[in-house]
C-alpha cells in the first residue's frame, strides 16, 4: 500500500478531496488517503447506477470513436488513397505511427491528469481536450487527399484520444471501490463490443459519403462523453498538493519498476500478448475478406458489421457474467487465462475458414473469450496499480500495452505475409499464437488470486 501520510505524517486532511464515490449519487466526501486506507470501503461508498450508466455510456463512446476508423474506415480510405497492392503497407505505415505516438501519449496525459490542480478536476478538462483534438485529427483524415496527410491527422486523433481515454480510465480507480470493480468492469467490457457494433453500423449506413463515415461515430460519441463529464463529481487536487516537475519524474511517466511491482509487469504482458492478437484481427479483417474470402470491396461494410455483432452478441453476455461471478468467488487470473486460451482458438478458427460463415464462426468464438477477458482483466489491474495516489499515470504505462501491438502488429504483419507466402491464415495463426502466450503470463501474478 502506497504511504499515505503527508510530509512528517500530516493527517488526512491535507490531502485532496476526491468526490462522492457514487458520483451522482451524493455520498459523502472522501480524502485520497481514506480511500488508499479503505479499498474495501462499507456500502457508503458503493457506487449506484446512476454513475455506472453514465460511466458506462461514456466509456462506450470512447471506444466508438476509436474503433470505427480501425475496424473500417482507415483502412477503406487507405485503399482508396493507393488501392489494394500497396495498402496494406501504407495502412502499417499510418496504423504503426499512430499507435507509437499513442503509447506515449497515453502515460504523458495520464501523468499530466494526475497533477492537474484545475477548479474544474482532474480529469474532466482533459477529457473535453482529448475529445475536441481527437475528433479533429479525424475530420483531417476524412479530408486527406493522400497518406502523408492520413497519417498526420491519424496521430493528431491519436494523441487526443488517447489524453480523453486516459482520463476516463482513471475514473474506475479514482470512484469505485475494490469490492465493486469486477462488477464495474464487468460492465464497461459491454463497451467495446457495442461500440464496435455500432461504428460499423454507423459507417455502412453512411456508406458512400466518405465524410460522414468518418465524422457520424466522433458526433454521437462526443455527446455522451461530453455528459459525463460535465455531470462527473470529479477529484480535486489542491495545488499545495501538486507534485514538483522534473526530468526524472518526467521519465518515470512511462515506466513502472518490474523488480518492485512484479504482478504489475506480468499483468502488462498478458495484455501486450491479448492486445497484439486482437490489432492482427481488426487491423486486417478488410483485407482478409477482400483476399483470401474473396468479398467485393462494396460488401466489405457490411461482411465486418455482422462478423463485429456475431462477436459482440457474445461478448456481452461474456463480460457480465464473467465480471459478476469473478467478484462473487474472488478470483480474477482463471478467467483472464480461460479467456485468453479462447481467443487463441477462435483465430485459429478464423484461420482456416475458407468462407464467410466460417469467418462468423472464428468471430462468435473470439467474442466469448474477449467479453469475459475484457470483464475481469481491467478489474485485475485495478487490484495490482503500484501506487494508488498515481493512478492515472500507472494506467497509462499499464494502456501501453494496449498501444504499442497496434504499432508492432502492422509493422510485422507484411513480415509473416511474406514468410507466408501472402495468406492471412498464417496471420491470424500467429495471432492465436500470440493469444495462448498471453494467457501463460498471467500465471506468475501473485497478488490477486
Amino acid at each position: 500500500m502506497p504511504d499515505v501520510s503527508g510530509p512528517g505524517g500530516s493527517t488526512p486532511t491535507a490531502h485532496p478531496h476526491l468526490p462522492p464515490t457514487a458520483g451522482l449519487d451524493g455520498l459523502k466526501y472522501r480524502t485520497a488517503a481514506e480511500a488508499a486506507l479503505e479499498p474495501e470501503s462499507p456500502m457508503a461508498h458503493r457506487v449506484g447506477w446512476g454513475f455506472i450508466s453514465l460511466y458506462t455510456l461514456a466509456y462506450m463512446s470512447t471506444c466508438l470513436v476509436f474503433l470505427a476508423p480501425l475496424l473500417v474506415t482507415l483502412a477503406l480510405k487507405v485503399n482508396s488513397l493507393v488501392g489494394i497492392e500497396q495498402a496494406p503497407n501504407s495502412l502499417a505505415l499510418v496504423a504503426g505511427i499512430g499507435a507509437l505516438l499513442a503509447m506515449f501519449g497515453n502515460p504523458f496525459f495520464g501523468k499530466m491528469s494526475d497533477r492537474t490542480s484545475s477548479k474544474l478536476g482532474m480529469r474532466r478538462p482533459w477529457m473535453v481536450i482529448g475529445l475536441l483534438g481527437g475528433s479533429l485529427g479525424i475530420l483531417i483524415v476524412a479530408l486527406a487527399p493522400n497518406i502523408p496527410l492520413v497519417l498526420v491527422g491519424w496521430c493528431i486523433a491519436q494523441l487526443f484520444f488517447n489524453a480523453l481515454l486516459a482520463a476516463q480510465v482513471a475514473v474506475l480507480p479514482d470512484q469505485v471501490p475494490a469490492a465493486q470493480r469486477g462488477l464495474v468492469a464487468g460492465v464497461l467490457g459491454v463497451s467495446v463490443p457495442i461500440a464496435s457494433v455500432s461504428g460499423t453500423f454507423l459507417v455502412k449506413l453512411f456508406t458512400g459519403s466518405p465524410v460522414a463515415m468518418f465524422l457520424a461515430p466522433c458526433a454521437i460519441g462526443g455527446f455522451f462523453i461530453l455528459l459525463f463529464a460535465v455531470t462527473l463529481k470529479d477529484r480535486r487536487l489542491a495545488k499545495a498538493d501538486k507534485p514538483t516537475w522534473s526530468l526524472h519524474e518526467f521519465a518515470s511517466t512511462f515506466y513502472v519498476n518490474p523488480r518492485k511491482s512484479p504482478d504489475f509487469a506480468w499483468a502488462f504482458a498478458s495484455r501486450f500478448m491479448f492486445v497484439l492478437a486482437y490489432a492482427f484481427l481488426t487491423t486486417y479483417q478488410a483485407y482478409y475478406l477482400l483476399d483470401k474470402i474473396g468479398s467485393d470491396e462494396a460488401d466489405v461494410p457490411q461482411q465486418i458489421f455482422l462478423g463485429t455483432l456475431a462477436q459482440s452478441v457474445v461478448v456481452v453476455a461474456a463480460s457480465l457474467i464473467g465480471g459478476k461471478l469473478s467478484d462473487r468467488i474472488g478470483r480474477r487470473k482463471i478467467f483472464v487465462l480461460t479467456a485468453s486460451i479462447l481467443y487463441g482458438l477462435a483465430m485459429f478458427v478464423v484461420a482456416i475458414a475458407s468462407d464467410f460463415n466460417g469467418f462468423l464462426v472464428g468471430m462468435a468464438i473470439s467474442g466469448f473469450g474477449f467479453g469475459m477477458y475484457m470483464a475481469v482483466d481491467l478489474a485485475l489491474v485495478a487490484d495490482v496499480l503500484p501506487d494508488k495516489d498515481n493512478a492515472a499515470k500507472d494506467l497509462g504505462v499499464f494502456n501501453i500495452a494496449g498501444a504499442l501491438p497496434s504499432s508492432i502488429a502492422p509493422a510485422i504483419a507484411p513480415t509473416i505475409l511474406a514468410i507466408g507466402s501472402g495468406s492471412y491464415g498464417v496471420l491470424y495463426a500467429v495471432a492465436g499464437v500470440c493469444a495462448i502466450i498471453g494467457a501463460v503470463a498471467i500465471l506468475p501474478v501473485k497478488r490477486v488470486r
